[in-house]
């Protein structure tokens, strides 16, 4: 076939797609179509159909495509992706808004890269983007204070989203992991910005905090912030109230750590509350008044590392004695590693006091000395001290350290729940569920979502900043339990536990999972991740938009998805080209 062209006098030519064969040995030539109007419409249409036919180059590859933008987009697509899965969307309001994008927007960014509210909009507007997550949600151009308008209106939904998200994951008769944390604070111009016992090691600094409901698995259902002054404790009635009145559970056990449910607590505020439940921990104070009363003593041990036992000193509930053998060795040598530090800074202050030039004379110099450093690892209560005008001496007292190695190992569960509720190897399961909360402080505060530093003013705005976190989180708890057999974590915990004797044991890993980061690759080839490195991976699927020299068309292409990434994304029941 070929292209004729046919001179037509003082016309346009007439444009003949037709084809060449031979009758009989004569050559002849016949008219496929006339391509007089394409060629009219659409001149270079008609070129390239020729060259094509003559087997020429159309265009050569580094010219037949032009990228004209390349942004990262698997892992913007993956987290969006799983949020409405999730029908977070929904839940943060049913009716779609632009206001509700942009709250979707500033979730997904906390995942994918927590940033100030300003150089968030800069990452969402089209043209400085640095991911695909604008384009996903259709955003078009960006501003801060937007963005500030979402967070508002996102803490003003606080209360109706928490519900709904309590509705989905907490029922009567269930298990609410409550446990509380601080972070620091910058500026001095917040009313809930106070000075506190800061749990982030930044003494000095003015403190939120904050308390996190959970499920049993761990999952954050609700968070609420408190003056950074507040004791732990107190805020214990709110949570309690928020369980009955906004959730409208009435058969909850409650579990929280023992500086929180303190006796005083439970006396005052679970004990009046029909149907409510609690597990928790004894106080050291507490241990040893029943170690001393000889209600826990070593035979309780002899069969197994926890007994229950009841005393009149609580009246109505369980208490489950455990030994952790380890425990015990890394608290004794924990205590001989601080008492020798002690010892080390006591002998310093006495060889002053022997020194041929200038020696340190008395008592009171003495004292104000060793007074500066025989409290610097909380030891003071393990030494005798004797200080004179020209002399100073010490040693350790030995009834001091007996009276804390008999404690050693040991620590005591306690709880009001019934024995068909809870038995008491579930009661100590119960109780070290608490690491889950930790987990998601962990997650929140430093490794991931980053919700300290803290530089708003405005309560509510403070407020609403831990709750978009707290959202945040939700939605990496779900992506993590979801890509786990790609991680170095644990996607069978169940199997692990199920080689523990007792629950007392350190917790282990199952088999496969120690499998895999043994030899750092999944069953399939994989490569392991952790949780940021493979949002990165995922990043590299790109979204390139495309142009064509040919005839100037542009157009949006993905890029074709590794198999690691496919495997995610279907971990994630997600589709990796969509």
């Amino acid at each position: 076939m070929f292209v004729d062209h046919i001179p037509n006098r003082d016309s346009p030519p007439t444009i003949l797609l037709r084809e060449a064969y031979r009758e009989h040995g004569i050559p002849k030539k016949r008219t496929l179509a006339n391509l007089t109007k394409l060629y009219r419409r659409d001149p270079r249409a008609v070129e390239a159909l020729d060259r094509f036919l003559k087997g020429q180059t159309l265009v050569s590859p580094e010219d037949a495509f032009e990228i004209h933008r390349s942004l990262p987009h698997g892992h913007a697509a993956a987290v969006l992706g799983t949020l409405r899965r999730l029908g977070l969307p929904a839940l943060l309001h049913r009716a779609p808004s632009r206001l509700r994008s942009l709250a979707l927007a500033l979730l997904a960014s906390r995942i994918l890269d927590p940033r100030s509210k300003l150089a968030t909009s800069r990452t969402l507007a089209p043209q400085t983007a640095s991911s695909s997550l604008g384009t996903l949600l259709d955003l078009g151009e960006v501003e801060e204070n937007e963005l500030y308008d979402a967070l508002d209106w996102l803490g003003a939904r606080q209360d109706a989203i928490e519900k709904r998200l309590a509705k989905k994951h907490l029922r009567d008769n269930t298990l609410v992991l409550y446990d509380l944390t601080s972070t620091y604070f910058e500026g001095r111009r917040c009313p809930l910005a106070k000075r506190g016992y800061s749990r982030d090691g930044k003494r000095g600094s003015l403190q939120i905090v904050f308390g996190l409901l959970c499920s049993r698995e761990g999952c954050p259902v609700a968070v609420e912030v408190f003056p950074g002054n507040t004791a732990d404790p107190r805020t214990v009635a709110a949570q309690v109230q928020k369980l009955r009145d906004r959730f409208g559970l009435r058969q909850v056990v409650l579990v929280g750590d023992r500086g929180m449910l303190t006796s005083e607590r439970i006396r005052e505020d679970l004990r009046p509350e029909e149907g409510f439940r609690w597990v928790t921990a004894l106080r050291s104070s507490a241990i040893r008044a029943l170690v001393a009363d000889g209600q826990v003593n070593p035979t309780l041990f002899d069969r197994r590392d926890l007994a229950e036992i009841s005393s009149d000193l609580f009246p109505g509930e369980r208490l489950v004695v455990c030994f952790n053998p380890r425990l015990e060795a890394e608290r004794r040598r924990k205590r001989e590693d601080l008492l020798r530090s002690t010892e080390k800074k006591l002998e310093a202050v006495a060889a002053a006091t022997r020194r041929e030039r200038r020696p340190l004379r008395g008592t009171e110099r003495i004292a104000k000395r060793v007074q500066a450093v025989i409290g610097k690892f909380k030891m003071a209560k393990h030494f005798l001290t004797e200080t004179t005008d020209t002399s100073f001496t010490y040693r350790r007292n030995p009834e001091s350290i007996s009276a804390e190695q008999a404690l050693d190992g040991l620590y005591l569960v306690r709880t009001n729940a019934e024995p068909a509720l809870l038995s008491a190897d579930e009661t100590v399961r119960t109780y070290k569920s608490l690491s889950a909360a930790e987990r998601a402080f962990r997650s929140m505060k430093s490794v991931d979502l980053r919700v300290r530093p803290i530089f708003h003013r405005k309560p509510e705005r403070v407020r609403a900043h831990v709750f978009l976190c707290m959202l945040a989180y939700y939605g990496e708890w779900h992506l993590r339990k979801a890509l786990a057999p790609l991680l170095f974590e644990d996607h069978q915990p169940e199997a692990g536990d199920a080689e523990r004797s007792s629950p007392v044991e350190p917790a282990r890993r199952s088999p496969e999972a120690r499998r895999k980061v043994a030899a750092r690759k999944t069953p399939d080839g994989f490569p392991l991740h952790d949780f940021g490195t493979l949002l990165e991976d995922l990043g590299t699927l790109t979204l390139n938009t495309v142009r064509t020299p040919v005839n100037d068309a542009t157009f949006t292409l993905r890029a074709r998805a590794t198999p690691l990434q496919a495997k995610a994304f279907d971990l994630l029941g997600l589709s990796a080209s969509a």
